[in-house]
């Protein structure tokens, strides 16, 4: 075991845990970021039904992924002191159950007031999930495989955004949109009787205090990472929430034809996700480059890009394969950083990236309202383009497990 892969078992008040002979904890780290972040976004492909039930416009229903987002940033900073010195095991049940209940109320919901509640409880959930399950790949394995089983776990995130959504959307018109959030809960309680099953106790021994966030704010390394995040997040919300105006007015595709670029985008996504991953294990910083490169590239050549199919799904297999290494390598870098803070460093890295999220979106909005397609997409170049200087002018750390 390395140095830093020593304090950093250390700074979460446990021994270091031998590699497992099987890999069944890490999926079920992946099974359980996949149910989040398909929870998360279910409603982009249910908006017009959900209104429709619920008696609101798109708009409003909408909010219910802002609602998730904005709540999930207010908590995941302060997960590990909410959370104490509980085993994560324990943890990690329990607010995958919190998440089941959500959704469950979600799909019973007779108005928007009981719908913006249940994603309240839904934003608590995803909080802590995201944040306890991404500090747990140097707990489960050593050395080398720190960064494989990182990247599987991030798959969840990957592997939720091209096929979560669609899945739900095609449930959905088989069984009715609360049918698709029934679903939902029923795949948290499995997830949550997977986690049971085949996660090892992970205990603390030192309790997260919020006083910790200052001190892990306060690294110059872990601030540094903190600002690419915001930057390319808020950059790629910025644009890719409004990807489709652009490729049906700018492209003069049909709906069909954009659902099937949109496909190839997310499996570009996954494929992305474990290419830069390992990289990510190894060199951080080359890794963030390299993905916030392909991302600001495609964003800013997309609407010259939309004269022809081959193009418009090139550009986009760009912007898959590098926005899908965004969360894994922009986290290695925080948490590479600051080895003896690593959990309160990925809990700072989570809120940033959520808040970013809703922000991204926000500020997409009201470009594209005011300045159209290809201002949209321009100022989403301009952010992550900002992320792009900063950190090919700075450097992490060793990354764990690195000598």
């Amino acid at each position: 075991m390395s140095n830093a892969q020593t304090a950093t078992a250390q700074a979460l008040g446990a021994e270091p845990v031998p590699p497992p002979t099987r890999w069944s904890p890490v999926l079920a780290l992946a099974l359980a970021t996949f149910t989040v972040v398909s929870s998360e976004m279910m409603p982009v492909g249910l908006l017009t039904p959900m209104a429709h039930t619920l008696g609101v416009t798109d708009g409003v229903t909408g909010l219910s992924l802002t609602v998730t987002g904005l709540v999930a940033a207010a908590v995941s900073p302060f997960a590990p002191a909410l959370i104490g010195r509980h085993d994560r095991r324990r943890v990690l049940i329990a607010f995958l159950l919190l998440l089941c209940a959500a959704d469950a109320l979600s799909a019973l919901a007779p108005d928007f007031a009981v719908l913006a509640a249940s994603r309240v409880l839904l934003g608590v959930a995803m909080g802590v999930v995201w944040v306890v399950a991404a500090a747990l790949g140097s707990r489960l394995v050593q050395g080398p495989r720190v960064a494989l089983a990182t990247t599987l776990i991030f798959s969840g995130v990957s592997i939720a955004s091209v096929l979560g959504v669609p899945l739900g959307t095609y449930l959905a018109a088989a069984v009715g949109w609360r049918g698709a959030f029934w679903a939902l809960a029923l795949l948290g309680a499995l997830g949550a009787a997977v986690l049971a099953a085949v996660l090892p106790p992970l205990p603390v021994a030192q309790r997260g205090r919020i006083g910790g966030l200052a001190a892990a704010l306060r690294h110059r390394g872990v601030a540094t990472g903190l600002a690419v995040t915001a930057l390319v997040v808020l950059g790629h919300f910025t644009g890719y929430t409004y990807v489709r105006p652009v490729l049906e007015t700018d492209a003069g595709l049909a709906g069909g034809v954009i659902a099937s670029c949109l496909l190839v985008y997310g499996l570009a996504g996954v494929a992305g996700n474990f290419t830069l991953g390992p990289l990510a294990g190894r060199r951080p910083r080359t890794a963030v480059v390299t993905a916030l490169t392909g991302v600001t590239l495609a964003a800013a050549l997309l609407p010259y890009g939309t004269g022809s199919l081959a193009t418009v799904l090139g550009v986009l297999v760009v912007w898959g394969v590098s926005y899908g290494g965004v969360s894994v390598s922009t986290q290695t870098w925080v948490s590479a950083a600051a080895p003896d803070r690593f959990e309160t460093s990925v809990a700072l890295w989570s809120g940033v990236f959520n808040a970013s999220i809703a922000l991204g979106s926000l500020a997409g909005g009201l470009v594209i309202d005011r300045a159209g397609n290809h201002a949209v997409l321009a100022t989403a170049a301009l952010f992550t383009g900002a992320g792009l200087l900063l950190a090919a002018l700075s450097r992490p750390s060793r990354p764990q497990g690195n000598v």
